[in-house]
């Protein structure tokens, strides 16, 4: 057996303590990592949405993939990512994570605290408590978990991708990810 060989799986299964998408006994389950400042992340988060959209209009079983995301930062390459996640998680309090989420990746050239505050606005969260929660740092916990679970995996940058527990290494293009998607859902007895 070769030593890399646990590497190649999600060390900390997907959980009601992660921020997901669908249901997680769904056929197939996906976990991204990746943090709001990686153009690379944008890239695969935005692949992976228009296959999930591509995979509900064709099924009739709409939460046939349940998508996972989990916090994965580099600080010397990110400078701004542990901000944006933690903005991301004081959205998430207050029940607004996906579309903070989606604001940061779109914006991802404009995550200083200026902005979060102004991204925070627009969802029309509670400001007050979103400050607070970044000041105090409420959320960083959650993230270095994120973080740790990835690198349990052997996940040692951003983005990384498993798909029912095993590391995607493909192509990040439409082709090979909804192969490999398909081929995930037909192993499932």
């Amino acid at each position: 057996m070769n030593q890399d060989s646990n590497f190649n799986q999600l060390f900390v299964p997907p959980s009601q303590r992660d921020r997901y998408q669908g249901t997680l006994n769904a056929p197939v389950i996906l976990v991204e990592y990746g943090n709001y400042q990686c153009p690379q992340f944008r890239e695969m988060h935005q692949l992976i949405q228009a296959i999930v959209q591509d995979f509900n209009s064709r099924l009739s079983e709409k939460n046939s993939i349940c998508v996972v995301f989990r916090h994965f930062i580099e600080d010397s390459i990110y400078p701004q990512a542990q901000k944006a996640a933690e903005a991301a998680e004081a959205a998430g309090a207050q029940g607004q994570f996906w579309q903070m989420h989606e604001m940061l990746l779109t914006h991802q050239e404009a995550l200083g605290n200026g902005y979060l505050v102004e991204y925070a606005n627009n969802l029309g969260l509670d400001i007050c408590q979103f400050l607070q929660d970044i000041f105090k740092q409420v959320h960083v916990d959650r993230i270095n978990q994120d973080i740790a679970s990835g690198q349990q995996s052997g996940v040692v940058t951003a983005p990384a991708l498993f798909i029912n527990g095993i590391r995607y290494r493909g192509r990040w293009n439409m082709e090979q990810l909804m192969a490999a998607i398909i081929a995930a859902s037909n192993e499932v007895p």
